[in-house]
């Protein structure tokens, strides 16, 4: 019996390094899309492991443009990505404040003008249509005169 007890223990712990395999497997399956994201838009991915049962996902995005297509990728893929832990940082002097994290864009807040931004680009990003700029006009006509001036630093108003 004692060549059996010896098996059983290996199975026992063989068993449990399998199942974090197997959920690691299944989880990066899930997210690849995320993960391919991250790749075809010139970002980095650090890791990608599970802790404490969900996918955690580090990286690098060469702008904050791009870390908001990625929050759209996963939002695409479980709108609550409760099985996913992401950490997605800006690379510094590239879109970002000294590759500052910034979250995903959401109207109803406010958004500071990057280099290269257009109304019709920040409108796109946040409600899906570049046609929607003059609701962004609107509501910074205190700030601006003309819908195609805008200028890197100005914080404008997501209505």
């Amino acid at each position: 019996m004692g060549i059996f007890d010896k098996d059983d223990k290996k199975g026992d712990a063989g068993a449990g390094a399998m199942a974090g395999v197997q959920q690691l497997s299944a989880l990066k399956q899930k997210y690849q899309s995320v993960l391919n994201t991250l790749n075809q838009q010139g970002g980095h991915v650090s890791s990608v492991q599970v802790e404490n049962g969900k996918l955690a996902i580090r990286g690098e995005a060469p702008s904050a443009d791009v870390k908001n297509k990625i929050w759209d990728q996963v939002k695409l893929v479980d709108a609550g990505y409760s099985d996913l832990t992401l950490d997605i940082s800006v690379k510094p002097g590239v879109g970002g404040p000294s590759g500052a994290a910034t979250t995903a864009p959401k109207a109803g807040g406010t958004y500071t003008v990057q280099k290269g931004d257009t109304l019709s680009k920040i409108s796109k990003q946040f409600y899906g249509d570049a046609n929607k700029y003059m609701k962004i006009f609107d509501a910074n006509k205190d700030k601006l005169k003309d819908p195609d001036k805008i200028q890197p630093g100005q914080v404008l108003t997501i209505p």
